[in-house]
């Protein structure tokens, strides 16, 4: 059992990380600041894989967008930028690397994607859990972390992405040694698929991790397609390399392009958790503010908070707006949040017997096992309240009050069912 961490416990960062961003930052006269520069980026991953093309579907202005706003708005400490380089070049290196492979094995873009079931429900409300109980399944297909980092194979030498997403959960461990207790980020276990949109440089995975404004404005106005259609190559390329039956996926993300994945990834069951937004609101913001300190010493609470509660009111508005407008309302299913911490077993059954799968015993013993496992507490405690952010339940109610009005009236349907 690990500590308890607090919502205002995320400029503690270790005494030898800062002292090392002090001393880098000390040494940029002499030419240490690391440049994000695109040309860099993709002659770094060339280098790196010997492969040159990134596919005719590469769309530039994505990194464009993002690598300015970064340089210009997000004040990254020298181990951000460091970061942030490295994980950019990455992302060029496995779009290289699975260009190869769709040109050298054709079958795997001829494959259909399995069906999906995909979480997509407000961050903080049981989603990991849910995704992780799913996945236990043994007919199931889930985003493992270490291909969500590297889902390509490498087209040369060991396959060593295990290795590597192992070396990188140890050193978020160093670096945030509470991070674990409000997000766990194992390499064995299972990630979210937005980072398989990250290769097109169109998520929320960067105003997530760092202040960058004006790249979040510009993500909100333009058409995801090309994000989401490339991401289901992605996925083809991952079946292709693990096969099974069907998958499990989820990000909170997805709320805001619901529309553009039915028409992406084919036949999908959207499973939408709802908890209560007084808990799932500060929850929220207190992990973007450990995760954010990590990239920088100057992530200011205020802005983060406007900012995230304006773009979670709109996920919700889209997300709304897509519901009503589908015709089979079967293709949704709602999770409550107390209902299903309370009894996560009961919870999936359900899920199954809308869906039409066969829950055996066999099944049940094994997502019992594995929600055992799994128990909350198991790296420590999170704690968190509104009053750590300045926010009123009054202001919950009135800011939210389209999810709220429409949560409500989900429960009183289903109360009467």
């Amino acid at each position: 059992m690990g500590s308890t961490i607090y919502a205002s416990d995320f400029r503690k960062m270790p005494v030898w990380f800062n002292g090392l961003n002090k001393a880098w930052k000390f040494t940029y006269p002499l030419g240490s600041k690391i440049k994000l520069e695109k040309d860099d980026l993709i002659r770094s991953a060339r280098q790196s894989t010997g492969l040159n093309d990134l596919g005719k579907d590469f769309w530039d202005e994505p990194l464009d967008r993002l690598i300015q706003s970064v340089n210009e708005e997000a004040k990254l400490h020298p181990v951000g930028r460091f970061i942030t380089k490295q994980r950019l070049v990455n992302l060029l290196s496995t779009r290289l690397q699975a260009e190869w492979w769709f040109r050298e094995k054709p079958d795997i873009l001829d494959q259909s994607i399995y069906p999906v079931f995909m979480i997509a429900g407000l961050q903080r409300t049981g989603t990991t859990k849910l995704q992780r109980l799913l996945s236990a399944d043994p007919d199931s297909r889930s985003l493992l972390s270490w291909e969500a980092l590297n889902p390509s194979p490498p087209v040369r030498g060991k396959d060593k992405r295990i290795a590597f997403a192992k070396t990188s959960e140890k050193a978020l461990k160093y670096m945030a040694p509470g991070f674990f207790a409000i997000h766990p980020v194992e390499h064995q276990a299972q990630e979210e698929d937005i980072l398989l949109l990250d290769v097109s440089f169109m998520s929320t995975t960067p105003e997530a991790t760092m202040h960058v404004p004006s790249y979040a404005s510009w993500l909100e106005e333009t058409d995801q397609s090309p994000a989401y259609f490339y991401g289901a190559k992605l996925l083809k390329l991952l079946q292709w390399q693990r096969p099974s039956k069907y998958w499990v996926l989820k990000s909170p993300h997805h709320l805001e392009f619901l529309e553009v994945i039915d028409k992406a990834y084919g036949n999908v069951h959207f499973l939408w958790t709802h908890r209560d937004l007084e808990d799932c609101i500060p929850s929220f913001l207190s992990m973007l503010a450990h995760g954010q300190s990590i990239f920088s010493d100057k992530v200011s609470i205020d802005v983060l908070k406007k900012h995230w509660m304006n773009k979670t009111k709109y996920m919700l508005q889209k997300a709304i707006k897509f519901r009503r407008s589908l015709d089979d309302p079967g293709k949704f299913t709602d999770i409550q949040y107390d209902k299903f911490i309370a009894d996560p077993i009961k919870t999936l059954k359900d899920i199954y017997f809308r869906t039409g799968r066969t829950m055996d015993q066999r099944i049940e013993d094994q997502l019992a096992s594995v929600d055992r496992k799994n128990s909350k507490g198991k790296y420590g405690s999170h704690k968190y309240n509104l009053n750590d952010f300045g926010i009123s339940r009054q202001t919950i109610s009135i800011h939210y009050s389209e999810y709220l009005g429409y949560i409500n009236k989900l429960k009183d349907s289903s109360n009467h069912e």
